[in-house]
């Protein structure tokens, strides 16, 4: 068995992520009212939810989960609960002085996105002990985890890989590719890069492969400059790239190199200026996670689990998943799905992340015109 695998497979993942609305009752989390007569609670709304992610180069983390997270918390709590919200800017020590500060400023639950997920597993034990109950966000830290809530990782990478071979078309285990792999201290990134393998392994000939440090597009494209010297841009029929960050290190190395016509490129995560590569044909997919959908429910199960209401907490923990450190974790699984051309209207604009104006700027109105985006 794969290390820190859900043992239960969510079947419809890939189709269902642009239908979703916001609401527990929605999506069919809860199949409970979630009034207060579930428990006693132990504590009322005067909530304090501490949340740590790890860095900022990755444009989600400050414009979408940490204010979806707040604005759900006092949502949940009638205004009365907040949000203490720090950011470790890529560094595995800040985020341990961090969760440091959030156990002596003693807040009532911390949500932990970890920047080294086996680096942080002292300070969760610090926690725990203080009577801390912790919740991994997005990533999976080691430690004593009271649950988890992420997306499906290794059919991310699945989903990327596939989408990378269609572009692709006809293929045989002499084209060559490149792997550009998120960083090594990120156990997603093993996740993505492992589901990812299992569909270009023997597919393929994996001519470079990168775990690239810290996600940033400058590695990637450091690295991608280094692979097409080794390789030469005319051997190279794709990349797969495990964000969208580094999708755009990577367009700017083959340009460099006086690549004009660009291999297909993988990515993840639908920021913005992926999806206007993706327009205009630099970028062949990214991977579509409702991020309003994680991170609402993480802040559902932070308040459920310090208010007390283990029904409305174990409806929303209904996966789970082991670490290196833990087994049979309680977890929720988001569904993802592949973001292309054909897609971007029902996905990440019919869920309110950008809207057609956002994306089909002056630079970009010929191409949106061009695929019928808007009509």
């Amino acid at each position: 068995m794969r290390p820190m695998r859900p043992t239960r497979r969510i079947a419809t993942a890939v189709a269902a992520a642009s239908t979703m609305t916001l609401s527990l009752a929605a999506c069919g989390a809860l199949g409970v009212s979630g009034d207060s007569s579930e428990a006693s609670p132990t504590k009322g709304n005067d909530v304090t939810v501490g949340l740590l992610l790890p860095e900022t180069a990755n444009t989600r983390y400050d414009k979408f989960d940490y204010p979806i997270i707040r604005n759900k918390v006092m949502e949940l709590t009638n205004k009365q609960g907040k949000v203490d919200y720090l950011n470790a800017d890529a560094s595995a020590s800040k985020q341990a002085e961090q969760l440091q500060q959030m156990v002596d400023d003693q807040v009532d639950v911390i949500l932990l996105d970890a920047v080294d997920a086996h680096a942080i597993a002292e300070g969760v034990q610090k926690a725990k002990d203080a009577g801390i109950p912790v919740i991994a966000y997005d990533r999976l830290a080691e430690g004593p985890i009271d649950a988890y809530v992420s997306f499906d990782n290794e059919l991310v990478g699945e989903v990327q890989a596939r989408s990378l071979l269609e572009a692709m078309g006809e293929v045989d285990s002499s084209d060559k590719i490149v792997m550009m792999n998120g960083s090594p201290t990120d156990p997603n990134a093993k996740q993505f890069k492992a589901g990812a393998l299992s569909e270009l392994s023997g597919t393929v000939d994996i001519a470079k492969s990168y775990d690239t440090k810290d996600w940033k597009p400058e590695n990637a494209q450091a690295n991608m400059a280094q692979a097409i010297k080794s390789i030469g841009v005319n051997n190279l029929k794709g990349v797969y790239a495990a964000n969208d960050g580094m999708a755009g290190g990577i367009i700017k190395a083959l340009e460099a190199a006086g690549v004009t016509n660009l291999p297909p490129i993988t990515g993840q995560d639908a920021e913005l200026d992926a999806v206007q590569r993706i327009v205009s044909g630099e970028q062949f997919m990214s991977v579509y996670k409702s991020y309003p959908q994680e991170a609402e429910s993480a802040a559902q199960m932070a308040v459920a689990k310090v208010q007390g209401k283990d029904i409305q907490f174990d409806s929303l923990t209904q996966d789970q998943v082991d670490s290196p450190t833990a087994k049979n974790i309680p977890a929720l699984l988001v569904p993802v799905v592949a973001l292309t051309r054909k897609n971007i209207e029902e996905t990440v604009v019919a869920d309110g992340i950008y809207q057609l104006g956002d994306i089909c700027t002056a630079k970009y109105k010929a191409d949106c015109a061009s695929i019928g985006l808007g009509k």
